[in-house]
């Protein structure tokens, strides 16, 4: 039995993404970041999730061009920067970011945070992207119930996903259930929260149970949450123990140990004050 979990989320449109996929966030050496997404991708990894302010774009497609996986077998997601939110600025980041990724289409895009007064319309130039069919999926990243709740004041197509910081210290359930709802799939960034977890006791205690790290007994938590998981890492072993989730389960009295280690602590910024 292979270890790799490569289970897929299917998305409102019928899409098909990933449930793990490798964050790339903080990777700026360029040839550590080649060989990480390449390793990944090696390794089993489907989806890489990319963004404009990351300035690994390049890097990305470059791993991607030279994987030997076919195109379509890939999920690739990138992100819009704040300060070029806005309908027509939005369509040309997105140009920018598809030259320096060297690909034809995306199969996500998202507003990376909700900046006031224009986070609306970038998502007017997302459901764009997506009618011109150079985008599989729409979505955004960081928006509250409120922010969403103003997307659908004006979208004709809801967002298909919301990335969010997730972990057991920030299970943010409110804003799952408000997603789970409206249909939108969640990804949790962050979703071993930098690697802070490792010494809580719970965590330490199941690790022993089902000797598994703790990164992978939450990573399994996100999983049998429903979410999306993206754990970043440039290490092999990292890389390839964030993935090998396949060959065990938790029971629910353990997933909802996890669930009660929640605090509301944000180890990344409150999108309210971003």
């Amino acid at each position: 039995m292979s270890k790799v979990y490569d289970q897929t989320k299917t998305l409102e449109n019928g899409v098909q993404m990933p449930q793990l996929g490798l964050g790339v966030y903080k990777m700026t050496n360029p040839e550590e970041t080649v060989e990480a997404i390449s390793y990944a991708i090696q390794t089993g990894y489907r989806a890489i999730d990319t963004a404009a302010i990351y300035e690994n774009e390049k890097e990305t497609g470059e791993a991607v061009k030279y994987s030997g996986v076919p195109r379509e077998q890939l999920f690739i997601t990138s992100k819009v920067w704040n300060t070029d939110q806005g309908y027509d600025e939005t369509l040309r980041a997105f140009e920018t970011s598809l030259e320096k990724l060297g690909l034809d289409y995306l199969d996500l895009y998202l507003t990376h945070w909700p900046v006031k007064g224009t986070f609306v319309e970038t998502y007017k130039a997302i459901e764009r992207l997506y009618d011109e069919k150079l985008i599989r999926a729409t979505g955004v990243s960081n928006h509250h119930i409120h922010h969403l709740e103003q997307v659908f004041t004006k979208a004709n197509i809801l967002p298909m996903v919301n990335q969010i910081e997730v972990h057991p210290r920030l299970t943010q359930e409110p804003i799952r259930a408000f997603c789970k709802e409206h249909n939108i799939a969640v990804t949790s960034w962050s979703p071993i929260a930098r690697g802070n977890l490792s010494d809580e006791p719970t965590l330490q205690h199941l690790s022993k149970k089902y000797g598994k790290t703790a990164a992978q007994v939450i990573l399994r938590w996100h999983l049998q949450n429903d979410l999306i998981a993206i754990p970043k890492s440039v290490t092999p072993e990292r890389i390839v123990e964030n993935i090998e989730l396949a060959d065990f389960e938790l029971s629910l009295g353990d997933k909802e140990s996890i669930d009660a280690l929640n605090l509301n602590e944000r180890i990344g910024p409150n999108p309210e004050d971003f």
